[in-house]
């Protein structure tokens, strides 16, 4: 009782860190219940913690003892697995080096151990309350669109995609590509997926083919600290038209600078969402539905290639919404206290 007193007489600070590219983004909020009273962000570019990083997080937290760390969980090995059965888990992963947690008793989203407990070590100086998942953020950021499309959702970060497949909130499917290292191995698998791709698209996808007929173990605590997704609030209506539109006549004004560069990322990253589709459709252990729209949540400022490869390679309804990752960090450590 006392101590809910004194936490009423502090601004609760949300600092949340997302580490990629190498730099560091820190996006922090101080909250009044749930009120934002001020809010601020910077980014530095280094991946570890250093003084300056130190000292920008202390700036803000110092007046209050109530402060949350979170950190998006940007390991190379995780995923997510369509069931939140045990003893099915394995027939999807091996999960023996991975920590996991079932997600709206539905689904299972996994990590890689040491890469949890490397966080652990680069943050010990300031402490880390909530590693998340970008499967839960991406679940968070579509959520009213997951609730009742059958569509593929991702998130695009600078050397990752995080792929999932929802239909009316059930996983059918999800996928988490690191640029650098799965580009390679696409090469050497891309022209068969190609082929097949290709052959399916101009013949016509036979619907028989896909298969519609189908029919999780405990955490170390940091990782637990998760939440499930049913307390997810209500984002706003996802504008499908407008976000396009508005979203890409922003960004290509910044890409314009490094148009190559852009043109081989954006084409990098079809390639591997094109494999990663093919990948869903020819797997047996996923329950297959034919797929027509895509939503983007872009967090790195794509250019408008990518939306016309899934267009017209692909014959996709594409669209794309502007995504900060460390403010929607932010709204998920929130969601804890709500």
């Amino acid at each position: 009782m006392l101590a809910k007193f004194f936490e009423t007489l502090y601004h609760k600070a949300f600092v949340n860190i997302v580490v990629e590219g190498g730099q560091t983004s820190i996006y922090m909020e101080l909250c009044s219940k749930t009120k934002v009273v001020e809010s601020t962000q910077a980014t530095f570019e280094t991946d570890k913690v250093n003084s300056e990083l130190i000292e920008f997080i202390n700036s803000y937290i110092r007046e209050t003892p109530y402060f949350y760390i979170s950190v998006l969980d940007m390991a190379k090995d995780q995923g997510v697995i369509p069931t939140c059965e045990k003893n099915r888990l394995s027939y999807y992963y091996d999960l023996s080096s991975s920590e996991h947690k079932c997600s709206d008793k539905k689904w299972t989203y996994y990590t890689s151990k040491p890469e949890i407990y490397e966080i652990e070590k680069v943050y010990k100086e300031i402490g880390v309350d909530f590693i998340f998942s970008p499967f839960t953020l991406l679940s968070n950021f579509f959520k009213d669109k997951i609730s009742s499309t059958l569509a593929m959702y991702i998130i695009l970060q600078r050397g990752y995609i995080s792929i999932a497949i929802f239909d009316s909130s059930e996983l059918l499917y999800g996928d988490h590509l690191d640029m650098e290292h799965d580009a390679s191995e696409d090469i050497l698998i891309s022209d068969d997926l190609d082929d097949d791709i290709e052959l399916d698209l101009e013949d016509g996808i036979d619907l028989e083919d896909i298969d519609v007929d189908s029919d999780d173990m405990e955490l170390i605590d940091d990782f637990g600290d998760i939440e499930d997704l049913d307390s997810i609030e209500e984002i706003d209506e996802f504008s499908e038209h407008k976000d396009v539109e508005e979203e890409f006549y922003e960004t290509e004004e910044v890409i314009a600078e490094s148009d190559e560069d852009s043109f081989n990322e954006d084409y990098q990253r079809f390639s591997l969402i094109q494999s990663s589709i093919g990948r869903y459709y020819k797997d047996i252990k996923y329950k297959s539905s034919f797929i027509e729209n895509v939503y983007i949540g872009d967090g790195v400022g794509v250019s408008s290639d990518m939306k016309r490869y899934l267009e017209e390679e692909m014959f996709l309804n594409v669209y794309i919404r502007h995504l900060n990752l460390a403010e929607e960090v932010c709204e998920l450590a929130k969601m804890e206290f709500n």
